[in-house]
């Protein structure tokens, strides 16, 4: 039942705070053509001042004018990233997963540096990043992390970052200051809605509790509360290690390995997982990235499906990935047209 006919039912206000949800999503949803129609009357009136202060030669018009023309810029580029983020899937929380491909300690040092690349992007987003796991390792870097991503369409953005990452510089590990190339690889699936069945057989389950090892500062909770999951049948594995107690860390390792299953069993269902997901595992080396970032013999950093590049290197590590993110949706919405 759509949301139109739910909202006219006799009984809609049965459950106020039902009604009020449906109402809220209602408006959030909107409709397209009238969006486009309201930015196409505000661009032909600008254009009309426009016209306005050149026949008259009216300059004390033109403040207002470039005024409305940044409020146009910012909205019609709201309205093409509600245009992109329109799958139904979109605005559920993303579960990303970071971990290191060949390179050695130099991967392992490149997954921190996108862990801290995604959480620079999730503060600038206005998205709440939750570090649920960060093993770190001796010689540096890190083996794996994963974080749960919540706000506004997570998934949606984040779903075309899967991938390989491929980063290019002058190792700080290598004496000879050598340039060196590392991979690491990042993995997007859904949060699902607690009430989608998943079958997990207790028999299916090896839980381990361990203390949280590395340095950690402030990513990891130093208490002997951490959570491994693995799921026997799939080899799936989870780790939970940033909340505060074993229980709450268990809770929130089932509710991922849940998403985890369900997604591996959704891409297995559509022939689709070794298409996906498989090659990636397999090879997160040369030939794979999907990003490439470049910091020495020059700086650039290019995405191979967009093909959207930059030379401020420095900015996107910082988190400044708006464009490419975008891009890729682009590339994302286009790819089978």
């Amino acid at each position: 039942m759509s949301i139109d006919e739910q909202v006219n039912r006799p009984d809609f206000w049965s459950d106020p705070l039902k009604a009020q949800d449906l109402l809220r999503e209602r408006a959030r949803l909107g409709d397209p053509l009238q969006g486009y129609e309201r930015l196409r009357a505000r661009i032909d009136e600008a254009i009309e001042m426009i016209d306005l202060a050149r026949d008259e030669s009216d300059e004390s018009i033109l403040p207002e004018i470039e005024a409305e023309v940044g409020k146009l810029s910012h909205d019609i580029d709201g309205y093409e990233m509600g245009r992109l983020l329109s799958d139904p899937g979109d605005v559920s929380n993303a579960i990303m997963h970071i971990n290191p491909g060949a390179g050695g300690v130099d991967a392992k040092d490149w997954a921190s540096m996108l862990v801290r690349m995604y959480l620079r992007f999730f503060e600038r987003r206005g998205l709440v990043g939750r570090l649920v796991e960060y093993q770190e390792e001796q010689e540096g870097g890190i083996g794996s992390a994963t974080i749960v991503v919540e706000g506004d369409h997570p998934f949606g953005l984040l779903k075309v970052e899967s991938g390989v990452h491929r980063l290019v510089r002058i190792s700080p590990f290598d004496a000879a200051k050598r340039r060196h190339t590392a991979f690491a690889a990042v993995f997007v699936i859904p949060e699902i809605a607690d009430e989608v069945a998943v079958e997990i057989g207790e028999e299916d389950l090896r839980i381990d509790v361990f203390r949280s090892g590395g340095h950690g500062g402030q990513h990891v909770n130093k208490t002997e509360s951490a959570v491994r999951i693995t799921h026997l049948p799939t080899k799936i594995v989870v780790v939970c290690q940033n909340e505060r107690s074993q229980h709450k860390n268990k809770a929130l390792a089932m509710k991922i390995l849940r998403s985890r299953i369900h997604e591996h069993e959704r891409l297995k269902r559509e022939e689709e997982f070794e298409s996906t997901y498989g090659s990636t595992k397999k090879k997160i080396e040369w030939g794979s990235q999907i990003r490439s970032y470049v910091l020495a013999p020059y700086q650039l950093v290019k995405d191979v499906r967009s093909g959207h590049e930059t030379g401020n290197v420095q900015a996107v590590l910082d988190g400044d990935i708006d464009a490419f993110v975008k891009a890729g949706l682009i590339w994302y919405t286009s790819r089978d047209a």
